[in-house]
């Protein structure tokens, strides 16, 4: 194998399950040239990807219009056929995939996709059906990569964070006021649906628990939605936490898991990165589906609600109940003793 494009633009969850293909590749294939078509969102976190060799942006955005289309296709095009590719994998398994599929030049027969490919795209590329088709995402995507050949002997995230990305990451904390060589524990506030999101003031009620315990919570997420959250969840507090909401990128994001005592977050994409890089992981899940996307490797540090309508897959709830709101900070409280030493010390 001299040449490998892989196609997963989106979104940032599913890229991060998507990378410990490109480890496993390089496995197998330690002299080929890997090849990531990805979307601007999830840039970072694939450029952090110590296996990936070569990053194509497609940038979405710019094809929505007939003039973008026309000054934005053939540079594209250019991109993804310098290269002529042995194999080529659409791990995203959608109509935009199938269309960067169709473009890159492989021989017949030697372009593979998810099995539950739709929109057309298993028409370009030929769904896999391996003996993990129903269990986590992960394992799903290295069906694909134990089809070209691979032995997958090691499920790894092979991401490394820049030298600067960490000195920046620590000058960030300490101008927030705090210092990354104490014990703290990240809090990832938000998700992308609201059926996702554990409540406020219970974010609230755990953080004054740290800090209880001599441990600094630490707040992280993006956007004004989470820009607001954090800012409620800190007028709930006694003593307010460390806000970091917006104000880092996700390689910076990854350092501060990697150096943190746990981290707690709902099933979205910064909480999978730091299952992925190895941080201690409390994730709390309602609507998705644990065995699907849970924490992968750290399925003990789970917590799901309580209610049979649990796994439904809406983004707002049609009875108006707060689904996350039945998992308990004490029950996060428990995990998290059982995760970080400190954590058993008497109050304060």
């Amino acid at each position: 194998m001299k040449n490998i494009l892989i196609v997963k633009m989106s979104s940032i969850g599913d890229v991060i399950h998507a990378l410990p293909v490109s480890y496993a590749i390089k496995e197998t294939y330690p002299d080929a040239h890997l090849t990531w078509v990805v979307e601007p969102p999830a840039y970072d976190i694939v450029a952090m990807a110590a296996c990936v060799d070569e990053i194509i942006v497609f940038e979405k955005k710019k094809f929505r219009s007939v003039k973008g289309f026309l000054q934005n296709f053939l540079p594209l095009r250019r991109k993804i056929q310098a290269r002529d590719y042995d194999i080529v994998l659409d791990l995203q398994g959608l109509f935009k995939s199938a269309a960067v599929a169709a473009l890159a030049k492989a021989p017949k027969g030697q372009k593979y996709g998810m099995w539950n490919m739709r929109e057309g795209s298993q028409l370009i590329s030929k769904p896999v059906v391996g003996p993990h088709c129903h269990d986590h995402v992960i394992e799903r995507y290295l069906d694909t990569a134990r089809a070209i050949g691979c032995a997958v002997k090691e499920v790894c995230l092979p991401i490394r964070v820049p030298e600067r990305e960490q000195q920046l990451t620590r000058q960030i904390v300490a101008q927030a006021g705090a210092n990354m060589k104490n014990a703290y524990v990240v809090l990832v506030v938000g998700a992308s649906w609201p059926t996702k999101c554990w409540p406020d003031g219970h974010f609230a009620m755990l953080g004054d628990w740290l800090y209880n315990h001599g441990v600094i919570p630490v707040l992280v997420g993006s956007g004004p939605v989470e820009s607001q959250k954090a800012a409620e969840i800190a007028a709930k507090m006694d003593i307010p936490p460390i806000d970091l909401v917006g104000k880092l990128n996700f390689k910076q994001l990854a350092y501060l898991f990697q150096q943190s005592a746990a981290v707690v977050g709902g099933d979205t994409g910064p909480t999978h990165l730091a299952v992925g890089i190895g941080a201690k992981t409390v994730m709390l899940m309602g609507p998705t589906y644990p065995r699907r996307t849970g924490p992968y490797g750290q399925m003990e540090n789970l917590l799901v609600v309580d209610r049979d309508c649990r796994e439904c897959m809406k983004r707002a709830c049609p009875l108006g109940h707060d689904c996350m709101a039945v998992i308990k900070p004490e029950q996060v409280e428990a995990k998290l003793k059982a995760l970080v030493p400190a954590l058993n010390a008497v109050t304060i």
